[in-house]
């Protein structure tokens, strides 16, 4: 039976504007696909529920030429990414301060050290000398798999490789010394749970 309105049209049910296809590929499906965006998604759940506050830090950009087309607005017409100083993301919970590093990589078994700059290690030795929380979270992006390991368990392996030693860190080293981090909805990457166990 066709139901129609007073002006003679045929009522039209609501059609949703994504698939169901579409809609599968959204959420779940997307996980670990960016750890930065995961990461990012994680803390603004963390600062809207008022449970800390961790921010990511810019890129340093150094810029070297720009346009003024108008008086009004500026045209960047050349800039270089610096080296970044410290680490990705810093705040505080707890009232504890908190600085971190995020990395990614696509291997399976083990996890590059070139990923990281010395300044970052020697950042990351400061802060754990004044007492600071610091950890480092490493995604293997093809497994689905991210690790959360404190800095004084990783740090060995960096040592390691500046005694001459191998130059990554097997999967299978890195899961003796870190709690994985499960993925979930709301946060996605819910990291304060670890820190809780191991600092609180």
């Amino acid at each position: 039976m066709a139901i129609r309105y007073p002006n003679g049209k045929k009522y039209q049910p609501n059609t949703p504007s994504t698939s169901p296809a579409q809609k599968k590929s959204v959420s779940y499906g997307k996980r670990g696909m960016s750890l930065e965006q995961d990461l990012n998604d994680t803390n603004a759940y963390y600062l809207a529920n008022k449970l800390a506050v961790i921010h990511k830090k810019p890129t340093p950009v150094q810029i070297v030429g720009v346009d003024y087309p108008k008086r009004s607005s500026a045209k960047i017409k050349e800039a270089y990414f610096k080296t970044p100083s410290t680490t990705d993301y810093n705040g505080v919970y707890n009232g504890k301060y908190i600085d971190f590093e995020a990395k990614e990589t696509k291997n399976t078994s083990s996890f590059p050290l070139n990923n990281f700059h010395p300044h970052q290690l020697t950042h990351m030795e400061g802060v754990l000398e004044q007492g600071g929380i610091v950890f480092i979270i490493i995604s293997f992006h093809t497994l689905s798999e991210v690790y959360f390991t404190k800095f004084e368990h990783f740090q060995p392996f960096w040592q390691r490789m500046l005694d001459g030693g191998r130059k990554s860190v097997t999967l299978q080293e890195l899961r003796e010394v870190s709690d994985q981090i499960p993925y979930g909805l709301n946060p996605r990457l819910d990291y304060l749970n670890i820190i809780k166990k191991h600092y609180f």
